[in-house]
C-alpha cells in the first residue's frame, strides 16, 4: 500500500500493491535517477531533459515512460511550434520503502523509554530552550528554564553544547547476560532557524563513559515533521533523524557503524541500579553545531529515547 503526503511516497512491503513493482524498477536506473533530480523543482519538456542529460531524444523517452508508469512523474501534451510536445513533471521528493516486519522475539528483550524532559542532569548554552506539545516553556535561551518543573512535559529540547542525563532502571532480571545496550532517539544539529547544512557533533555516554561521537549533517526544516504541532512554524527546526546507537561485547556502533571500541565490559552495568545515559554536544568539539532532541509528539518518529536490553538467561 501506497501513502501520500507533503510530496512524500511511503511504500509498505508488508502490504501488497499492483504498483510496487513498477515503482522499483522505476528507481533501478542510473539515467532516471538523474532524470528525477533533474525535474527536481521544475517541469521540462522530453527534448529538455534529453538535452540537459546528454542522451538521444529516443532513450529519454523510453525512461520517461518507465517512470510514469512507476507513478513518480506525470505527464501533459501542450502545443508547441510543431505539434505537441510531452511536459513532464516530478511528483514526490521522498520516497520511503518500509521493509516488512518480520517476527521480532519477545523474550530476551526489555524496552524502557524515557520522556526527553525527564532528565535528572544538565549543563547547557544558548542558543537553547524547550517546547512541549502546545507551547513553549519558559524562556527561551535561558539556561536556568531547563531545570522548570514544566520540563517534564518537553516534546522538544535544544542547546549549543553542554548536556543532558537521563537515568534509566536497571532492570535486567537475576543472572541475566546482556548481549547488547540499544539507544535510539530522534536527534539533529541546532542552527538559527534551521540549515540542511550545519554539521554538529554528538556524544553519547553511559555511565560516565564516552561511548562515541556521531556527526549530524544538519538541522532539518521548511517541511513540517510529520509529528511537529501546527503552532510550531516551519522555519524552526521540524523533524530530525532517528539514531541507533548500539553497544556490544563487539564495540560500539551507530546504525551498525562502528564509532569506538568501547564495549559493555566498560559500562559496568552489573554494579548500579540504573544506567545514566548522557547527550550532549562537546565545547570542544570539532563541529560545536548544537542539538535538537525530539519526543514522541514532535519530529518524524512517535517515540522517546527507547532504550532496548537483549540478554539470554
Amino acid at each position: 500500500m501506497e501513502t501520500f503526503s507533503s510530496r512524500k511516497l511511503v511504500i509498505n512491503l508488508d502490504e501488497p500493491s499492483s504498483n510496487i513493482e513498477q515503482l522499483l524498477k522505476g528507481l533501478a536506473s542510473a539515467p532516471r535517477i538523474e532524470i528525477l533530480r533533474y525535474l527536481g523543482g521544475h517541469s521540462s519538456s522530453v527534448s529538455e531533459i534529453a538535452e540537459a542529460l546528454d542522451m538521444p531524444a529516443t532513450t529519454a523517452a523510453l525512461h520517461i515512460n518507465q517512470l510514469e508508469r512507476a507513478g513518480l512523474i506525470r505527464t501533459e501534451l501542450k502545443p508547441a511550434s510543431r505539434g505537441l510536445q510531452k511536459i513532464c513533471a516530478r511528483l514526490y521528493d521522498q520516497v520511503v520503502v518500509t521493509l516488512p516486519a518480520g517476527e521480532i522475539p519477545q523474550e530476551n528483550t526489555l524496552d524502557i523509554a524515557m520522556p526527553i524532559g525527564a532528565y535528572v542532569d544538565c549543563s547547557v548554552t544558548p542558543t537553547c530552550g524547550l517546547a512541549s506539545e502546545h507551547g513553549i516553556i519558559g524562556n527561551l535561551d535561558d539556561p536556568a528554564t531547563f531545570y522548570d518543573p514544566e520540563r517534564l512535559n518537553a516534546q522538544l529540547l535544544w542547546f549549543k553544547c553542554g548536556y543532558v542525563e537521563y537515568r534509566f532502571p536497571n532492570r535486567l532480571p537475576t543472572n541475566a547476560i546482556l548481549e547488547s545496550l540499544q539507544i535510539s532517539f530522534e536527534v539533529c544539529s541546532e542552527a538559527p532557524l534551521h540549515d540542511d547544512d550545519w554539521p554538529s557533533d554528538i556524544t553519547l555516554w553511559i555511565n560516565g563513559t564516552e561511548v562515541g561521537t556521531w556527526t549530524s549533517p544538519g538541522d532539518f526544516g521548511g517541511e513540517r515533521g510529520a509529528l511537529t504541532p501546527n503552532w510550531w512554524e516551519e522555519w524552526n527546526s521540524q523533524y530530525g533523524l532517528l539514531k541507533v546507537w548500539r553497544i556490544t561485547d563487539q564495540g560500539a556502533f551507530v546504525d551498525g557503524t562502528q564509532i569506538s571500541d568501547v564495549t559493555l565490559k566498560a559500562l559496568n552495568i552489573d554494579a548500579s541500579k540504573y544506567m545514566a545515559v548522557r547527550i550532549g554536544v562537546r565545547e570542544n568539539a570539532a563541529n560545536v553545531g548544537g542539538i535538537n532532541i525530539f519526543g514522541k509528539r514532535f519530529g518524524n518518529y512517535p517515540q522517546d529515547i527507547l532504550m532496548r536490553l537483549r540478554f539470554r538467561s
